[in-house]
């Protein structure tokens, strides 16, 4: 039996998928693992522990399917991430990770010394804390020593493909998202790496995502059962991996993902930038998926069921459901860990508007989710200004479990929606991946034999005109609070 394995590196869990050419998934398995977060602003991850649940995952596999069987392996994960991996091929220090807003002093000093029109230009980026650079920079500035022992720098899926294999590598959408890659040149861009005195000798070779990287060594056959000289290929990012593996493969299809960020991805056949959003090579040849990542989403429900009412999920969803659309006059603002897109603004703070003594948890509850909907929307509407028209929309991941979450998620954008009940999400993307690299599968349509379960969230266009009414209070609510939320910020700093 042939089949192809994908993994996907991610925050809180190494996922592994197995599948075959006839649209089985014939394994699936999950290790977990604790993020790192040491001091507020700080946010790092432990590649080795990524790189023991990959093996004990693969393992599993062939003891679970056979080792003759496996054609190929794709490796998912978490983008961008720096990991500094040193002459022996082990990491020097924690992974930091997409997510770590440590380098705010390089950002505003970078953003003085760069002509960030000339740069959003050449890389379809701006300067944020996602970037690659700015915390090289901060590594330069406060961890000299171990930068000197560097001897290459990875991503989270890089570095495990670089275990099965003992080659060096980058693919293609860590290289766009570390903010040093030209877009339409598919080259680093010398003025950016110039200007923080970058070793460009860290950087491995860029591989797309199909292009085998190597083999599967001695040392992990060894440990894993699986065949010395097994095909690797450079694998995805995991929110691309994750569009893929939702069956995005054709202009206009858009992803709504609920999980403790949210993602908002939509493919386009041409690259179209905005400083708003973020854009990403799609593992689909020659075509773009411009995206956005909300900062708080399933980690603010939780918050607020766990430490904030101490009330079960399941119940506060019970509660919302008996409160109206728009909350009896709520407005939250989703922005508990800063916001990443489409504002980009690490100072702004969740909010909740319009609070009065007839208010009840479930009330709260609901406009929390409501306000996860609202920041989908700001997202569409970015993107119906650059162009883009949404054709199918899908929704996936944790949060979008909830049936009320979607039905509201549905009402607030304005469009129907598919949601896919057993996604597997990134893993399955990866593997598909190697499956196309390695013959298994000759079109990028048969992705969507995966696709089972499907349910069709339908939207009210009642309740769409009255949240498009809230959405403009929204949209307001920061507009006139962004620079007292600077000055919270400050005042914090200050304090601390």
């Amino acid at each position: 039996m042939d089949y192809v394995v994908g993994l996907d590196i991610g925050t809180t869990g190494v996922k592994c998928s197995a599948i075959d050419k006839l649209g089985n998934l014939l394994f699936e398995g999950v290790r977990t693992h604790d993020a790192i977060n040491l001091a507020p602003g700080l946010a790092e991850g432990d590649p080795d522990v990524w790189w023991d649940e990959s093996l004990d995952l693969l393992k599993e596999v062939v003891s679970t399917l056979g080792k003759g069987g496996v054609r190929g392996i794709g490796v998912s994960g978490m983008v961008p991430t720096l990991i500094l991996v040193d002459s022996s091929g082990k990491t020097i220090r924690p992974s930091i990770q997409m997510n770590d807003c440590r380098a705010v002093r390089e950002i505003e000093e970078l953003k003085g010394l760069i002509d960030e029109d000339k740069y959003f230009h050449q890389s379809g980026n701006v300067i944020n804390q996602q970037v690659i650079f700015p915390k090289y920079l901060w590594l330069k500035r406060n961890e000299p020593e171990n930068l000197g022992r560097a001897e290459y720098i990875m991503g989270s899926y890089n570095y495990i493909t670089f275990k099965l294999t003992g080659i060096p590598n980058l693919e293609l959408n860590w290289a766009l998202e570390s903010g040093m890659w030209s877009l339409q040149d598919k080259n680093w861009i010398s003025e950016i790496v110039d200007c923080i005195g970058f070793e460009a000798s860290l950087l491995p070779q860029v591989y797309s995502p199909t292009d085998m990287v190597g083999t599967v060594t001695r040392d992990v056959s060894d440990l894993t059962g699986l065949l010395e000289g097994t095909p690797v290929i450079a694998g995805s990012a995991d929110h691309v991996a994750s569009a893929l593996a939702a069956g995005m493969n054709r202009e206009g299809d858009l992803l709504l993902k609920f999980g403790g960020g949210a993602d908002f991805l939509v493919v386009s056949g041409k690259p179209v930038t905005d400083k708003r959003l973020f854009i990403d090579y799609h593992d689909v040849p020659d075509m773009y998926i411009v995206n956005g990542c909300m900062a708080s989403s399933g980690s603010v429900v939780k918050w607020f069921s766990k430490d904030i009412s101490g009330t079960d999920y399941s119940v506060l969803t019970r509660m919302a459901e008996k409160s109206p659309p728009g909350c009896k006059g709520l407005i939250t603002l989703p922005y508990f860990l800063g916001e990443k897109t489409p504002i980009f603004d690490i100072k702004a703070r969740g909010t909740i508007l319009g609070l009065t003594l007839s208010h009840n948890k479930g009330d709260i509850f609901r406009s929390l989710l409501e306000s996860v909907a609202f920041g989908f929307r700001h997202h569409l509407e970015v993107i119906e200004e650059m162009g883009i028209t949404p054709g199918r929309v899908f929704m996936t991941n944790g949060g979008s479990r909830n049936k009320l979450w979607r039905s509201i998620t549905a009402d607030v954008v304005g469009h129907d929606a598919v949601y896919l009940e057993k996604h597997t999400g990134s893993s399955l993307g990866a593997a598909f991946l190697a499956g196309i690299a390695t013959g298994i599968y000759d079109s990028w349509d048969q992705i969507e034999s995966f696709m089972q379960d499907k349910v069709v969230v339908k939207s009210d266009p009642i309740n769409h005109r009255l949240y498009s009414k809230y959405f403009q209070i929204y949209k307001d609510l920061y507009r006139n609070n962004r620079e007292l939320f600077s000055d919270l910020f400050e005042l914090e700093n200050q304090m601390s």
